[in-house]
């Protein structure tokens, strides 16, 4: 016998998945997409007497039948039958709920489990559920677990071989007498025709029957093509108005939702007591304070600007660190090897590139366990609710909110965290958003210019100003949006609630360790690689003859003269490079803003990434690449050259342009594809064109 299994685990949200399949399996975690799309997956390994056990965690859905992806992946992958056993996970304190979806996935009569998890919980909340009436009454196995605990984890596995390898039944899924009475029917006369073109569909005639009085799309469209149907059709439109008739009501949906709840109350009513109720007021007293609708939002915001504090400030430190390492490593370089050329390859391209990612790691990794924090805790599912009036507003659905504030840090974390909302046009709304909020790495393109042209003690209310306006113009583009691309009505969507729980450290680590390394892996790729061309298009062509020039030139100037000279051939030299032909080339096209070819160059650099735009200008105004944005003399270099008027009108251009490479290709694979990453360029490029246009032409006309 085959000793590996593979097991599909499935299971509403927060119903404790994740933890679980870390319990059983924490060594052999592997996080990766379904093909095709960007859901997340997670798989695992596990070894129990012998057998391999294989795990994929499906996407949390409240339904094998819904709109949104995730609903669809599932329901896709528990038909597709590329597995041996479902283990359908619960919350024990939430049967009534959660057996909704054990009624859907009993239906497709798979092999499953159904592993009431959170045990321990509900034994506290005074909850006794009776496992082997449970058992009896769906004719499937049934385990009371606690992944937090690990209790009765040897059961489950025990559970999963023994059900694995024990031949296919059919599980005990009733239906209500007159729904009973109409499959009967149906079975019946497909018994007597024996019809051998039925038996290639490889579904037993009380499966067909069922799937037929649902009105399933697929299996209609299979069954037309019998020859069987002209007989059958009758039969079933008969079936079908006599549903009609029971159920008061001509929406077959309806009518079998209404049955399935049914269903469930009965399960419930027969195999559980509630002896104590008053101990869930936790949650009430808790949900008082934290959503009440005067002061919700304020300890919300309350709670964000706590973490964006620590993002920032506990984050300063190792910052520091990396960026003193990444310089001394470049000096390194240059210093110890003899090509001029390699070093420059090694120092300014593979170091700087690779250093770009790192330095940011710190934030990044704060952030996102403050995030998981709020989360484990079922907070954000809170915050979502309070905002969602206030976001439908502008089009945007209120799970909107923590991918937009996460896209104030980096738009790389902010474009995943678009994967909680379900629904995808919400969600590429959303990713088309988020763009507006001025991530960390515009930062200092904002403090340079506003230090350039304004006194220090008010550049803090300019800076505020500057993330202000953009976060107006994303809603203002969200509302727009969703009256032209994304144009529709809603569609419908349970804003879950869930109980407040003690955070789990290990959800928690593996929540932020993943998306780390996922941040690593697909940000240091492509800004890395975007940082190497940079260096090659500003280095190349090889100008000999320039260098020659200057060369004698310096030799002969004196010391003074020496650095200005360096600074003018390397002003030539980016020129002169692809870089600077580049510029020249677009410079027409940025004419209307005043921008010259060395702003225009910046701009273009900065599609790579936005950090590159201040090493640009410094060497393009003759000041070297490694000034930063407290540098005094670029600071006034750009005073000198850039008027204030044309100087607004390239902040908000900054500000609202696609956002970096790397950031780029993750809204790609977030989206669904290139045609995406084209939309966004377009999208984000013409808006800022005319927003830069609009405000140069206020400017102008306030500063003449």
């Amino acid at each position: 016998m085959d000793k590996t299994i593979k097991v599909a685990l499935i299971g509403q949200p927060n119903v404790g998945k994740s933890l679980l399949i870390n319990a059983l399996c924490k060594s052999s975690m592997k996080v990766g997409n379904f093909p095709g799309v960007t859901i997340q997956k997670a798989e695992a390994f596990t070894t129990y007497k012998d057998y391999e056990i294989k795990i994929i965690d499906l996407p949390g859905t409240y339904s094998l039948y819904g709109y949104s992806p995730e609903e669809k992946i599932t329901r896709e992958f528990v038909l597709s039958g590329d597995y041996d056993v479902i283990v359908n996970v619960a919350d024990s304190t939430n049967l009534e709920r959660n057996l909704l979806l054990s009624g859907q996935v009993l239906e497709t009569q798979k092999k499953m489990i159904l592993a009431l998890n959170m045990s321990d919980e509900a034994q506290n909340e005074g909850i006794n559920i009776k496992i082997d009436s449970m058992k009896e009454l769906l004719g499937v196995n049934v385990v009371a677990i606690s992944a937090k605990t690990k209790e009765n984890l040897d059961n489950l596995l025990e559970l999963i071989i023994q059900t694995h390898t024990q031949e296919k039944y059919q599980n005990k899924r009733i239906y209500s007498d007159s729904i009973e009475k109409e499959i009967i029917k149906i079975t019946e006369f497909l018994n007597e025709k024996n019809d051998s073109s039925i038996k290639e569909l490889n579904l037993t005639n009380r499966e067909l029957s069922i799937l037929l009085l649902k009105q399933d799309e697929d299996t209609y469209s299979l069954i037309k093509e019998k020859p069987i149907w002209i007989e059958l059709l009758p039969i079933l439109q008969e079936s079908t108005q006599n549903l009609y008739k029971s159920y008061d009501t001509k929406n077959i949906e309806d009518i079998f939702i209404v049955d399935l709840h049914a269903f469930v109350s009965g399960i419930i009513t027969e195999t559980t007591t509630y002896k104590n109720t008053e101990q869930e007021s936790y949650t009430k007293k808790i949900d008082k304070i934290l959503i009440n609708k005067y002061i919700g939002i304020p300890i919300f915001l309350f709670f964000m600007w706590v973490l964006f504090q620590l993002t920032f400030t506990l984050g300063a430190a190792p910052m520091d660190f990396i960026e003193s390492c990444i310089s001394v490593t470049s000096d390194f370089i240059k210093e110890n090897i003899q090509s001029e050329l390699l070093a420059s390859l090694l120092a300014d391209g593979v170091v700087a590139g690779v250093g770009a990612v790192i330095l940011f790691l710190p934030n990044i990794v704060i952030l996102f366990f403050g995030i998981s924090l709020l989360e484990t805790t079922g907070y954000m599912s809170r915050v979502a609710f309070l905002l969602d009036g206030f976001f439908h507003r502008f089009g945007l659905h209120g799970k909107s909110f923590i991918p937009l504030v996460s896209g104030f840090g980096c738009s790389v974390p902010a474009f995943m965290a678009t994967r909680t909302l379900k629904n995808k046009k919400d969600r590429l709304l959303t990713l088309f958003i988020i763009n507006f909020m001025s991530c960390g790495a515009r930062l200092p393109v904002y403090v340079l210019f506003v230090g350039a042209f304004f006194p220090a003690d008010v550049a803090g209310n300019w800076l505020f100003g500057i993330y202000i306006l953009g976060a107006i113009l994303g809603l203002i583009m969200a509302k727009i949006l969703r009256m032209t691309a994304f144009k529709g009505d809603d569609e419908p969507f349970v804003m879950e609630m869930p109980k407040y729980r003690i955070p789990n450290w290990n959800l928690v680590w593996f929540s932020v360790y993943s998306k780390a390394k996922m941040y690593l892996k697909k940000a240091g790729t492509f800004i890395f690689a975007a940082s190497v061309l940079i260096w090659f298009a500003s280095t190349f062509p090889i100008q000999e003859e320039l260098q020659a020039q200057y060369a004698s030139k310096i030799e002969l100037a004196n010391e003074e003269d020496k650095e200005s000279l360096e600074f003018e051939l390397q002003e030539q030299l980016i020129e002169n490079s692809y870089l600077g032909q580049a510029g020249k080339i677009i410079e027409p096209i940025f004419r209307p803003l005043d921008f010259d070819w060395k702003m225009s160059v910046a701009l273009v650099s900065g599609l790579a990434a936005k950090e590159v735009v201040i090493s640009t200008m410094g060497v393009l105004y003759s000041l070297g690449g490694e000034v930063d944005e407290t540098s005094d003399g670029l600071m006034q270099a750009i005073k000198e050259t850039i008027p204030l008027k044309i100087a607004i009108g390239y902040i908000l251009f900054i500000m609202i342009y696609n956002p970096c490479l790397a950031a780029t290709v993750v809204f790609g694979r977030e989206a669904g594809g290139f045609k995406y990453i084209v939309y966004l360029f377009l999208f984000t490029c013409i808006t800022a064109y005319i927003v830069a246009l609009i405000g140069s032409i206020i400017a102008n006309a306030i500063l003449g």
